[in-house]
Order: structure tokens, then C-alpha cells, then sequence
């Protein structure tokens, strides 16, 4: 394993640390958006779906954050080895998008979180007014969440797969 001082590994056994981890964010960060929709919509469900959505909205910001830690690991030893050109353009908008996704998923696990405590609180009823801010606010999160780790897939795969 080498260090370059950072809070993330960068390689184990020769492998990017990032392509170990990012998996993990693909598909938890997408949990978190369907189940908080969910707990957030309809609230018949929510002694049921609780438990999920406390345990997604902590394990999948984590997991983006450590994908985006062990990606900037990578794309800085990829610049240190000379990256340049198409493909250094193709990682920025990579990089950006990751960034932008690893801050919506830790807003949404937050207000996710927020929610069950205080439907735990309340008896899994708000007002009504909150029932409706808190759905609004986590479709909204949950779409650009989604939106951007599309994103960041997309242009992930492009720089390694594509042709440039």
C-alpha cells in the first residue's frame, strides 16, 4: 500500500483504492435516494423503512466520501505521471462531478436523518407542512443525487473505456 500522505490509501496490491470503493457508493448512494423518497412519501411505511434509511444515510455519504478521498488520490498520481490532454478534461469533469455528488449525498443522508428522529419523535407523524417540506426537500436531493452519480459513472467509465 502506498501513502502519499493523504487520509486515503491509494493502492492496494496494485489496485486504485478508488476502483475498490467506488462500487459501494454506486449502489448505496441510489438506496439512500429510493428509500428517503420512500420514508419521506409514505409514512404507512415508515416503522418498516426506518432502520434502512438511518443505516443508508450513514454508510452511503461515507461511501461517497471515500470514493471521492481515493479519487483524487488516483487523478493526482495520474497527473504526477504526466496526464494530460482529452483525458485530463474527461477526470476534471469526473472529478467535479464526484465532488458534487459526495455533498448532495451527505445533504440527503442528513435530512434523512433528520426525518426519522423526528417522526420517531412525533409517533411517524409531522404536520402537515413539514410532511410536505421534508418530501419536497429529499425528491429534490434524491434527484440530484442521482443525477450527478450518473454523471460521474458516466464520465468515469468514458475516461477509462472511451475513446479520446
Amino acid at each position: 500500500m502506498a501513502d502519499r500522505g493523504g487520509l486515503v490509501f491509494d493502492q492496494v496490491n496494485g489496485l486504485p483504492v478508488h476502483i475498490l470503493v467506488l462500487h459501494a457508493a454506486v449502489v448505496l448512494v441510489p438506496l439512500l435516494a429510493l428509500a428517503a423518497i420512500v420514508y419521506a412519501v409514505v409514512s404507512r411505511w415508515r416503522s418498516k423503512l426506518g432502520w434502512a434509511v438511518v443505516l443508508l444515510a450513514v454508510v452511503a455519504p461515507i461511501s461517497a466520501v471515500v470514493s471521492k478521498l481515493s479519487g483524487t488520490e488516483l487523478y493526482n498520481r495520474l497527473l504526477d505521471q504526466g496526464m494530460s490532454g482529452p483525458g485530463k478534461v474527461i477526470l476534471d469533469d469526473h472529478m467535479n462531478y464526484g465532488t458534487l455528488t459526495m455533498w448532495l449525498s451527505i445533504a440527503l443522508g442528513v435530512v434523512a436523518l433528520a426525518l426519522v428522529v423526528l417522526t420517531l419523535r412525533a409517533g411517524a407523524a409531522l404536520p402537515r407542512i413539514a410532511e410536505i417540506a421534508f418530501a419536497v426537500v429529499i425528491v429534490g436531493l434524491a434527484a440530484a443525487t442521482g443525477y450527478y452519480i450518473f454523471q460521474t459513472g458516466d464520465s468515469g467509465a468514458t475516461a477509462v473505456w472511451g475513446t479520446y
